[in-house]
């Protein structure tokens, strides 16, 4: 098996494909960019990729969301999450007065803003691709820029020094990222899964939201992250990117699917697989499996109303 990642080496995406790969021992192949590794995936000439999807700091990674939607759809597999530590490397040691320029990627460059106002604040921030890359860029000599910021990880990969280390605006920070496949059977659930969706609404009118809340709410399904996304049709029109609490596979979730799929235009099924925090789902009561089966059973008993011999026996009294 073959698992692109966005790189090149040293790339938080590959500490994140790593992990995920670390008891299949796949092979592991790095990408320009996070387009370049889902085309992979999309062509088949891998059979998977790891991609960043939300951190802990700017959020969700619009990109990636967009991409996944992209026509064919892909379907998540699994996550993990990565800690972020981002370093300001250099060729040599330098002090901080000499750099005038840094390059990184956009996500890191806001996670490390307060760090680059208090000690460069008259640096120019030059964005690259991926954090590794400005790494690259630089020990080749390429770079528009003094100093990249990066794991420290790109530094020993590619003979850079470190100037300073642990430069990130928030020491807890973590980036989620995804492994994603061509669309597939989800694997069983686990108790402790995640379900990801694309919603597309009719029409932008007012209650469309609550619709989909209400589908969620009624079944007792917990929504872990809601936020809208253009279309990249028409100017204004938005879908709404959700992960919820649940696999496919549960009852629950798939009469909350049911109903969504009346209410939207369309609904994009982008996976179900493990939470990467391995939290059990709790149930609402009336809420099981079990439940739903019971109260299935008990609707097909009232429209068949009482058994034959039952009937003959009023119609006689």
């Amino acid at each position: 098996m073959t698992v692109a990642y966005l790189g090149p080496r040293g790339t938080f995406a590959e500490r994140a494909a790593r992990r995920l790969t670390e008891s299949s021992g796949d092979e592991l192949r790095p990408a320009a960019s996070v387009i370049a590794a889902l085309e992979l995936v999309r062509s088949g000439e891998v059979d998977s990729a790891v991609v960043p999807i939300e951190n802990s700091i700017e959020g969700s990674v619009s990109g990636t969301l967009d991409e996944l939607s992209a026509m064919p759809a892909l379907q998540i597999t699994a996550e993990v999450a990565v800690p972020v530590r981002f370093t300001l490397m250099a060729r040599t040691d330098v002090p901080l007065t000499d750099v005038r320029s840094v390059g990184t990627h956009p996500h890191a460059a806001a996670q490390c803003r307060r760090w680059l106002f208090e000690n460069l604040p008259k640096a120019t921030v030059e964005l690259t691709s991926s954090t590794a890359g400005a790494a690259e860029l630089l020990a080749t000599g390429t770079a528009p820029f003094d100093a990249p910021i990066a794991d420290h990880l790109a530094a020993d990969h590619f003979d850079l020094v470190a100037v300073v280390d642990d430069i990130a605006d928030n020491p807890e920070g973590a980036t989620r990222f995804v492994q994603v496949a061509v669309p597939r059977p989800p694997g069983p659930p686990t108790g402790a899964d995640k379900t990801s969706l694309l919603l597309f609404m009719h029409a932008n009118r007012s209650g469309a939201l609550l619709e989909i809340l209400t589908e969620f709410a009624v079944r007792g399904i917990n929504m872990t992250r809601l936020e809208s996304r253009p279309t990249r049709k028409l100017l204004g029109e938005y879908c709404f990117s959700v992960d919820i609490d649940g696999h496919i596979a549960d009852e629950r979730v798939g009469e909350a699917l049911i109903g969504l799929r009346r209410a939207c235009a369309d609904v994009v099924f982008l996976g179900s697989y493990p939470r990467l925090d391995g939290r059990a789902t709790e149930l609402p009561v009336g809420q099981s499996d079990e439940d739903y089966r019971a109260s299935r059973e008990w609707l097909a008993a009232l429209r068949s109303g009482p058994a034959a011999g039952e009937r003959a026996a009023d119609s006689a009294g």
